[in-house]
């Protein structure tokens, strides 16, 4: 019986891990640049040289999906959106390597860094942050090149800063942290690091949204929902199943 009761369990548990990837998908419907998540659960059989009979589920967040979503035309000059596989490098959280995404709504934080919408420090050619001269009108290339213009000189044109550093995860391995940025895993739970595409290109003035469907994303959330009431069903079976063998056990 013990055996019905703890493979329901972990079914239980991958159900309510699903629902919590669903949810954080849903609740970024509308943040630029998201990619959703995807869920996978898979078996993990017990083996101890007997029969085996306990084949656990096991779920977690296999990758993310690439797709591309939406690009809507805003007009601001610092928004951008990637063609085709292109990332942007950022500057980890943790300042320690860099991770990915393609969110585009840029800005200049006070300290003059870009940043992008989550805060993170935009990297350029040469790997380290790009910092703009303060007052500077900007502009973006196609090519990502950063251009700033000082309003103080009138008519002056306007000049390379740095780079975007734009990067393409093709034949790379990709994985989703639970941070939500885009990594390249690596030994000791390091992270890796993509080569520079010089051939990656964006659109200025625009801004790719999330590629999570919201209708479908409710329906998943609904399935989830109903998986985890099954599971619940099938221990409180198993409940009244040990309890009617141990009746029958007591009129011996």
């Amino acid at each position: 019986m013990d055996r019905l009761i703890y493979t329901a369990m972990t079914a239980m548990n991958a159900a309510m891990d699903r629902q919590r990837v669903v949810a954080n998908n849903l609740a970024n419907a509308s943040t630029p640049g998201f990619r959703q998540e995807i869920f996978a659960v898979t078996s993990a059989t017990l083996k101890d040289g007997s029969l085996e009979a306990r084949a656990m589920a096991r779920g977690n967040v296999r990758g993310a999906d690439m797709a591309a979503g939406r690009s809507v035309p805003t007009g601001n000059a610092l928004d951008v959106s990637l063609e085709g596989k292109a990332l942007i490098a950022l500057q980890s959280p943790s300042r320690q390597g860099e991770v990915y995404s393609r969110r585009g709504d840029l800005k200049v934080a006070a300290s003059g860094v870009l940043e992008n919408g989550d805060g993170l420090a935009v990297l350029g050619e040469s790997g380290a942050p790009i910092t703009v001269p303060p007052g500077f009108i900007l502009a973006i290339a196609p090519d990502g090149t950063v251009l700033g213009r000082d309003p103080a000189t009138p008519g002056a044109a306007a000049e390379p800063i740095d780079r975007i550093r734009l990067v393409n995860p093709e034949g790379s391995p990709l994985a989703k942290g639970t941070d939500g940025f885009l990594k390249v895993p690596a030994a000791n739970g390091l992270t890796g690091v993509l080569p520079p595409d010089p051939t990656a290109r964006l659109t200025p003035g625009t801004l790719e949204m999330s590629n999570v469907e919201t209708a479908d994303t409710l329906v998943q959330m609904v399935e989830a929902q109903r998986a985890f009431e099954q599971r619940a069903r099938v221990i409180a079976t198993a409940s009244e199943l040990d309890e009617a063998g141990s009746g029958l056990m007591a009129l011996r």
